[in-house]
């Protein structure tokens, strides 16, 4: 991994401050604005109007001028009601329409992330201090859960590796692991013990790298609803939906494999790469085929999610059936 030490940086490539001033200053009234703006009429399914759009998106502030990614997917998106209204956030409760109704309560600004381990820059860092020095892009990704359902999100962000980097990972870090916020009283379902609490997940160091991982803050041009991990969560597009991590409070850099919440509650389902791979089913379920939300008929699965290109080789020579 190449990480530019400051005599290597050439003065063009210096931000201004007073550009990264007025970027931060922007991306932080966007952020902090979530009474700025009703949901525009553009959105696919959402319908407008008083107490008709879906629960805790009717004040969600625009993102402003966003760049479109060349890693986006082309086909078509899931309309905005559903991708709010059907998910997995057991925060909240284990019914796909829970993070939705039970997720109002929850407070994701002010928010820190605590960056730790083998790196030169740990501390504690503003939401903003992630976000400023960055452009933040709009990608249109699949997301694949392992129930066999999947959506494609117009996310909001930017990659992961562009952040990391920023904290000068050293050589003894080889993966990364992430941990959620732990508030049992915003969040009903942290006290049950469906699994055990605070939900952790992590990556491979080059897996963080890959340009394809994303730290998304928002959707469809606006910010993050709290249902959808707000304010800022994990998007790995060619592993299952459950190693997004969301409203992500800690990120530390590792020389042994962390624990990860799924494969802890069940080793023998879920294991730590967890890549979408046809070939290897579910101990309860055969992985082969999905269905699109909004769809009746069920299409194949694609290796890597439709990601092999990018990513295969990041596995080359592992046993895929192994290391699930």
């Amino acid at each position: 991994m190449l990480i530019k030490r400051p005599d290597d940086i050439k003065p063009s490539e210096i931000t201004p401050e007073t550009v990264y001033l007025e970027r931060r200053r922007f991306i932080r009234n966007a952020l902090y604005a979530g009474a700025a703006g009703t949901l525009a009429a553009t959105v696919p399914g959402l319908v407008m109007g008083k107490d008709k759009s879906p629960p805790g998106t009717a004040n969600l502030a625009p993102l402003g001028d966003l760049v479109k990614s060349p890693y986006s997917t082309r086909e078509e998106l899931t309309p905005f009601e559903d991708i709010t209204t059907y998910n997995n956030f057991y925060e909240f409760g284990t019914d796909k329409s829970d993070p939705a109704e039970n997720s109002g309560r929850f407070k994701p600004r002010p928010w820190s992330i605590k960056v730790e381990g083998e790196c030169a820059k740990p501390g504690v860092y503003n939401l903003e201090d992630f976000i400023a020095p960055h452009t933040l892009e709009e990608r249109i990704y699949r997301l694949r859960c392992v129930e066999a359902w999947s959506m494609v999100i117009p996310w909001v962000g930017i990659p992961l590796g562009d952040v990391l980097k920023r904290f000068e990972p050293n050589s003894n870090a080889k993966y990364v692991a992430f941990t959620t916020v732990f508030r049992p009283e915003e969040m009903r379902g942290q006290k049950r013990s469906v699994l055990e609490w605070p939900y952790v997940e992590g990556l491979r160091i080059d897996e963080a790298m890959n340009p394809l991982t994303f730290l998304a803050v928002g959707l469809y041009g606006r910010v993050l609803p709290n249902q959808n991990g707000a304010p800022i969560r994990l998007v790995v597009p060619w592993k299952y939906g459950y190693k997004g991590i969301k409203s992500i409070v800690r990120i530390a850099f590792t020389r042994n494999q962390p624990p990860t919440t799924w494969n802890i509650s069940a080793p023998r389902e879920y294991g730590f790469y967890s890549n979408v791979n046809p070939e290897v089913d579910h101990p309860r379920w055969s992985q082969r085929k999905e269905r699109r939300i909004g769809e009746f008929r069920k299409r194949e699965t694609l290796m890597f999610n439709g990601y092999a290109e990018q990513v295969a080789s990041l596995y080359s020579g592992m046993d895929l059936a192994m290391n699930y």
